[in-house]
């Protein structure tokens, strides 16, 4: 008996047999990664500003900057930055920098904006930094933005 009518049949039937398999059941989701209360140590070379501020409206994009300022009063070189999201309640922030870019003569400030919607919103007052150390800022209001 010839097998070639038989191939036909016999690949229907191994089809059927795959089809009626049921699927090994999934393996659980790994449980979401719990956010640690305490933030990671601030390495030894690297210093820290932290603080609240307030009045940041909930989902709104915050970006905190720490600038040279040069003599005209403008923006010189980035020493650090963060950007946060708003919840509607105080917002605390910490932001690092690196000491050894701080020169002898060179105005440093910690400045601030809030975008909501892709428009800004508000801003921080700028907060000068005399020192290169860890410095705690306390509570820091945002005001509008003209």
């Amino acid at each position: 008996m010839p097998l070639r009518p038989l191939a036909p049949l016999c690949l229907a039937a191994l089809l059927a047999a795959c089809a009626g398999e049921t699927p090994p059941p999934a393996a659980p989701p790994a449980p979401p990664a719990v956010k640690s209360e305490q933030p990671a140590p601030t390495p030894a070379h690297l210093r820290e500003l932290t603080g609240t501020l307030l009045d940041v409206p909930a989902g709104a994009d915050v970006e905190l900057a720490l600038l040279t300022i040069s003599e005209r009063g403008l923006p010189h070189k980035l020493l650090g930055n963060i950007q946060l999201r708003g919840t509607g309640a105080p917002l605390p922030f910490r932001l690092q920098f690196n000491p050894e870019n701080f020169h002898q003569g060179i105005r440093v400030e910690l400045r601030g904006r809030v975008h909501q919607s892709g428009k800004l919103v508000l801003h921080m007052p700028s907060q000068l930094i005399r020192e290169p150390q860890s410095q705690a800022l306390g509570e820091v209001r945002v005001t509008p933005a003209l």
